[in-house]
């Protein structure tokens, strides 16, 4: 098997402009015929939509520290051997992730070194000029692991700053790959967990051929494929994915819940589960035929009013939970609990099916990476297994029942701090606030 070589391209911190910049080179790519394969690093679940509609080809996640090293091989390998060029987008500052000396720190360099993929940086110059120099040799240096290849320049003022810019970077020996100037009309729609979701995101098709019209014309895309590095891969034994909740999934799917890593729906089609989707927003109740049902996360905040009103979702959600299991992760978490208040302040009743009530008028910001131990056995395995997964929302619990017997997992965050209990358990229904990425 042929594999691809690869490029991450990453920035020193979040909001350097690296995603519209990916999306531009894949789409450009992938419209002068290259087969090119997204890979999003971290536990980002919307990014990887994106890379799918710019690319036409699936994305995947790729976390150091949430996935052991035989399921990034797979993935990994999956990418590549399907790929002319794998174009991977770095999550936060290039270096940020958790405090490890393993190199497991969920940082996107880890996923360079990993795999050998030459790094790209993105530098958000405004404000400076030489001085952006500086901060790319610190990165260039500050890994020994990772190559530092090149760097585009983001938020050029014109002419005249790009010459100092690239004075400076030729001072360190680092070649410019092109520059974007400041363009506000190039950015996507955000909502308060990042991008507005793909599939709800206005004519994304135009606004995606303007991305690569605009990479085209300012970057140097044959100089860059040519620093691609080829994909390490080594033979790292049977990955174990999360494993499937049953053979036929009722997956909730809508613009209320979308938030499922690809990794998560591929590996169980790969154990020969088949994934039944239904909308609640199209008050639709979980097909009767599957034989266990999973509410994802996405923004049911946004549409309480409509799911409050969805009988026949919430009394067919009910019925199923009878006799088959039923399990919410965040968002589909609030859904499953007592009721849930929008942002405007109003209270809805949900499907009473856990002891929880939730807020999103009453906003904190809760995140991080999540180690869990199941407390009894279920759909997700069976008691004391371990998941990892991450947590990233906004809504606060304004009542819970409290106790041990009712939870779903003891949790830690990454560092094995103790983090107490999470989620619920009632029955055959389950959920929690965070995301399960893989078994640990």
């Amino acid at each position: 098997m042929s594999v691809a070589p690869g490029l991450l391209i990453a920035a020193p911190r979040s909001g350097s402009g690296k995603t519209t910049i990916v999306l531009g080179l894949q789409r450009a790519l992938a419209r002068r015929g290259l087969r090119v394969r997204g890979v999003k690093c971290g536990p980002d679940y919307i990014d990887p939509a994106f890379h799918a509609a710019a690319t036409g080809a699936p994305s995947f996640n790729l976390d150091s520290f949430a996935m052991g090293p035989e399921l990034l091989e797979i993935l990994a390998s999956q990418a590549a051997g399907d790929a002319d060029l794998v174009l991977a987008e770095g999550s936060m500052g290039l270096f940020d992730g958790i405090r490890q000396e393993t190199g497991r720190t969920g940082a996107s360099a880890d996923i360079a070194a990993l795999f050998g993929w030459p790094v790209i940086l993105v530098l958000d110059v405004s404000g400076h000029a030489q001085s952006a120099a500086a901060v790319a040799l610190g990165c260039a240096r500050f890994d020994p692991r990772i190559e530092v290849a090149g760097v585009v320049l983001n938020k050029v003022a014109g002419e005249r700053h790009r010459r100092l810019v690239e004075d400076g970077m030729a001072r360190i020996g680092l070649p410019v790959l092109g520059a974007m100037a400041r363009n506000a009309e190039l950015g996507l729609p955000e909502r308060h967990l990042g991008l507005v979701q793909a599939g709800e995101t206005d004519e994304l098709g135009m606004r995606l051929e303007g991305l690569a019209n605009a990479v085209e014309s300012s970057l140097d895309i044959d100089r860059l494929i040519a620093l691609a590095g080829p994909t390490r891969l080594r033979s790292m034994g049977i990955a174990k994915p999360l494993p499937p909740p049953g053979q036929r999934i009722a997956l909730a799917s809508d613009m209320a819940f979308s938030f499922v890593y690809p990794h998560v729906l591929s590996g169980w089609r790969a154990a020969g589960a088949e994934i039944v989707p239904f909308s609640p927003l199209a008050d639709e109740p979980p097909p009767p035929d599957c034989d266990a049902c999973w509410l994802p996360g996405g923004y049911p905040e946004l549409h309480a009013g409509r799911i409050a009103e969805a009988a026949c979702f919430l009394d067919g959600l009910r019925r199923f939970a009878e006799s088959r299991p039923v399990h919410g992760e965040c968002g589909g978490y609030m859904v499953l609990g007592r009721s849930l208040e929008d942002g405007d302040g109003t209270t809805h009743a949900m499907a009473g099916l856990l002891p929880v009530e939730t807020s999103y008028a009453k906003r904190r910001m809760h995140l991080g990476y999540r180690v869990a131990h199941l407390l009894g056995d279920g759909a997700m395995g069976p008691a004391g297994q371990r998941l990892v997964g991450h947590e990233f929302h906004y809504a606060s619990v304004t009542q819970s029942d409290p106790s041990r017997e009712a939870a779903f997992a003891t949790i830690t965050d990454a560092e094995g701090n103790d983090l107490g209990t999470a989620g619920h358990r009632i029955r055959n229904v389950t959920g929690s606030f965070f995301h399960v990425i893989a078994h640990g």
